[in-house]
């Protein structure tokens, strides 16, 4: 059965109690909140929605991390992000009053510590949640996060590694090219000539092993990537002269060409960087510079091929920043 509640604030409040659940909804108007009861006792009527007792959002997230996100390549993330969004207090919400309003307060709270970016990739976990739960587990009506406005995404990053730079950092990482690195700190150095050559993505050049690396032919292979296809790599002479380096140092116990965790190589770099006065550079600045500089020599085609892209316009916006002076000298 359906109720009604004019709020203080004008608004209308709807609540559904029927077969053991029980729903609730804000509306603006009294003709969408009747609309809305409607809905929802249809949907319990059918089936869709079963009974859930006192069961909150974070029993939702808890069965989704542990039946779900052990599925994903991203689970640790995952995993970190969903125990924080269990000490929010979006988690201890009934399922049976969670609604967009409970969300857009999540968004806001959000956004008063982190960036936009950081919110949608949290976003996209909430949702997937949401929708699993409604689909599959019939825990929800619908996915609430359908109905709540998303926040507005950082632009993409312009930053690009200058010469000058990468010869501080590497005099920061220890490293010196052509001579095999002793220490963790000087493979990072080598892995950041390397990922300036071939646009590799820092889990890709970490999980790199020796059995896929042809030098003959001048291809590596990454059997795992971001988006789950595997694609092979080109290697320019001096990428195959990195490697070539690297393999005087091979080590008969670990197959991996860098010998380094994505953590490791992270902490090192960031730790060169302030130590070389860099400003604003993320090791991931590198694929854009690289990027850049394979475009000059390959079709957008190739170059999606080596990058991995499936969707041109994210390789077009997002790491493509041509330098316009020098496309004015190739026009003549």
């Amino acid at each position: 059965m359906a109720t009604f509640t004019k709020l203080a604030s004008g608004s209308w409040q709807a609540k559904v109690r029927k077969a053991g659940v029980s729903r609730s909804c804000t509306c603006k108007t009294k003709a969408q909140a009747q609309a809305w009861a409607a809905e929802v006792e249809a949907q319990i009527a059918s089936g869709k929605v079963a009974g859930l007792s006192n069961k909150t959002f974070g029993d939702l997230l808890q069965r989704y991390a542990n039946e779900v996100s052990p599925t994903k390549r991203s689970d640790r993330f995952e995993q970190y992000r969903i125990e924080s969004f269990c000490e929010d207090e979006i988690a201890q919400v009934q399922l049976a009053s969670l609604g967009p309003e409970h969300f857009a307060a999540w968004r806001d709270r959000r956004l008063k510590s982190v960036s936009g970016s950081t919110v949608m990739r949290e976003w996209r976990i909430l949702s997937h949640a949401c929708t699993v739960a409604a689909r599959e587990w019939r825990w929800l009506p619908e996915n609430p996060l359908l109905r709540v406005s998303k926040p507005k995404e950082a632009p993409p990053r312009q930053r690009r590694v200058h010469p000058e730079e990468i010869d501080r950092l590497l005099l920061a990482l220890g490293y010196l090219e052509g001579v095999p690195p002793q220490t963790g700190r000087a493979r990072v150095g080598a892995a950041l000539l390397f990922a300036i050559e071939t646009a590799m993505r820092a889990g890709e050049i970490c999980a790199m092993c020796w059995q896929h690396v042809d030098l003959a032919r001048g291809l590596v292979h990454i059997p795992v990537t971001k988006n789950g296809h595997p694609r092979d790599v080109p290697l320019s002479s001096r990428a195959r002269a990195l490697l070539e380096v690297l393999g005087v140092v091979r080590n008969p116990d670990d197959e991996r060409v860098f010998q380094l965790k994505v953590g490791v190589l992270d902490a090192e770099f960031r730790k060169a960087r302030d130590r070389a006065m860099v400003q604003d550079l993320h090791f991931h600045d590198t694929r854009r510079e690289a990027l850049t500089r394979l475009a000059q020599k390959v079709d957008v085609m190739t170059l999606a091929k080596i990058s991995g892209h499936r969707d041109l316009r994210i390789l077009q916006n997002v790491y493509y920043a041509p330098d316009m002076a020098h496309v004015v000298a190739r026009l003549d």
